[in-house]
C-alpha cells in the first residue's frame, strides 16, 4: 500500500485551495500513471483502465464507487467494454485537491486487487 493511499481524506469546502504547482508534482510522483488534464478551465487526475471484458470493467467500476461513496468524494467513471476511465477533481473548488491524489492512490489499490489485461 504506498502512504499516499494510506491517508484519510480530509473534508473540503468551497474555499479550500487547490494545490500548487509543486504539490502537483510531488503527489503526482505516488501515482505516476494518472495523468493531469485540464477540461473547461478545471485541473482533473485521469487515468485509463482495461480489462479483459465489460464484466471485469463493470465490477472494478462499483469497486471503485464503493471506495468513493465510503469516502464522499465521487469521480467520474466513464464504462466500457474492457476499460474503464476514472477522472478525480474536487468538484467544490474546480480543481485538485490532495483528496483528489489520495483517492487515485486508492483507485491504483483496488486495480491491483483485479485481474487486469495489461
Amino acid at each position: 500500500m504506498s502512504e499516499l493511499a494510506e491517508l484519510k481524506c480530509e473534508a473540503c469546502s468551497a474555499d479550500a485551495p487547490t494545490v500548487s504547482e509543486a504539490e502537483m508534482h510531488s503527489l503526482g510522483a505516488d501515482v505516476p500513471e494518472w495523468r493531469i488534464v485540464e477540461r473547461d478551465g478545471i485541473m482533473q487526475l485521469e487515468r485509463e483502465f482495461t480489462f479483459r471484458n465489460f464484466k471485469q470493467a463493470l465490477a472494478f467500476t462499483n469497486q471503485v464507487g464503493d471506495l468513493a461513496e465510503a469516502e464522499g468524494h465521487h469521480p467520474a467513471l466513464t464504462t466500457e467494454w474492457g476499460k474503464v476511465t476514472v477522472t478525480w477533481w474536487s468538484h467544490k473548488i474546480k480543481g485538485l485537491h490532495k483528496n483528489d491524489f489520495i483517492m487515485a492512490a486508492r483507485t491504483d489499490e483496488v486495480a491491483q486487487s483485479n485481474v487486469r489485461a495489461d
